[in-house]
C-alpha cells in the first residue's frame, strides 16, 4: 500500500519560510517523479514543483526563485523549501508521485499553508 505522509504546513507571515516534507512508503522512490501541487480556495489545483530521480526540476512561474524541491532517495522523502512566502501562496499543498512530470499516480494528504500577517 502506497502512503505519502505530508508534514510541515502552518501559518507564516509574509516574507517568511516553511519547509514541507513528504515521507513515502510502499513505493520504490527512485522509479517515480515527485512533486508538489497546491489548491487555493476557489481556484483549480496547480503544479508547484516536480523533481525526477536524476534531479531534473520544473517549477511554476509563480514560485521560481523562491521555492526549491528536493528528494532524498535514502530516506524516501521529498521536500519543498518555501522562502519569501506571499499571501497568494496560501493554499492546501499536496505531495505527489507519478511516472512523468505531468502525470500523477499517487496523492498524499494535503497540508494547509497560510501566509498572513
Amino acid at each position: 500500500q502506497v502512503q505519502l505522509v505530508v508534514s510541515g504546513g502552518g501559518l507564516v507571515q509574509p516574507g517568511g519560510s516553511l519547509r514541507l516534507s513528504c515521507a513515502a512508503s510502499g513505493i520504490i522512490f527512485r522509479f517515480y517523479v515527485w512533486g508538489w501541487y497546491r489548491q487555493a480556495p476557489g481556484k483549480q489545483r496547480e503544479m508547484v514543483a516536480v523533481v525526477t530521480s536524476d534531479g531534473s526540476t520544473n517549477y511554476a512561474d509563480s514560485v521560481k526563485g523562491r521555492f526549491t524541491i528536493s528528494g532524498d532517495n535514502a530516506k524516501n522523502t521529498v521536500f519543498l523549501q518555501m522562502n519569501s512566502l506571499k499571501p497568494e501562496d496560501t493554499a492546501v499543498y499536496y505531495c505527489t508521485a507519478g511516472p512523468t512530470m505531468t502525470v500523477v499516480a499517487y496523492w498524499g494528504q494535503g497540508t494547509q499553508v497560510t501566509v498572513s500577517s
